[in-house]
């Protein structure tokens, strides 16, 4: 049995929209320019063709992917899950407790991490430390950089 992949119907949706961008945009758009480069003679030592090409395994692979991922996806509803307990999809305000920053994450699928964003992977040392945790816990964490401490100010299922 192959393993779900947990996501946010958000992350849910960026696939597929990525995978309509491929199939509608990218791939007739890389078929043009294969074409195109083959009306130039000699494929042997066309660049043009050989890049076209390249990109066409890029976008099929980057399609067989998605698939994959869309097919075996498990799209959590945020919206109905309450509680003081960490789970997948929480917004967490954390404290720092060696700078005193507050930071403010929602734990994510793979997928759909952009820490910049505040969207944390649930396979990052920090969500995985966080799960099962309540507000007012204190957590370690060990990162490339070290150790790191944290409070849990706040839980939230937005």
């Amino acid at each position: 049995m192959e393993k779900k992949i947990p996501m946010t119907a958000n992350g849910y949706a960026q696939l597929q929209g990525e995978m309509r961008h491929l199939k509608s945009v990218e791939r007739p758009a890389v078929i043009k320019a294969i074409g195109d480069a083959r009306v130039h003679g000699d494929l042997s030592e066309n660049a043009e063709y050989h890049a076209a090409k390249e990109r066409q395994g890029f976008i099929e692979a980057r399609l067989a992917e998605l698939e994959d991922k869309i097919s075996r996806a498990e799209i959590i509803d945020v919206s109905k899950i309450s509680g003081n307990e960490i789970k997948f999809g929480a917004t967490v305000t954390l404290n720092d407790d060696d700078t005193d920053e507050e930071h403010t994450y929602q734990i994510v699928g793979s997928d759909e991490a952009d820490i910049r964003n505040g969207m944390l992977s649930i396979t990052a040392p920090l969500a995985r430390a966080l799960i099962g945790k309540k507000a007012e816990d204190s957590i370690e964490v060990t990162t490339p950089n070290g150790s790191k401490a944290y409070t849990i100010i706040k839980v939230a299922y937005l």
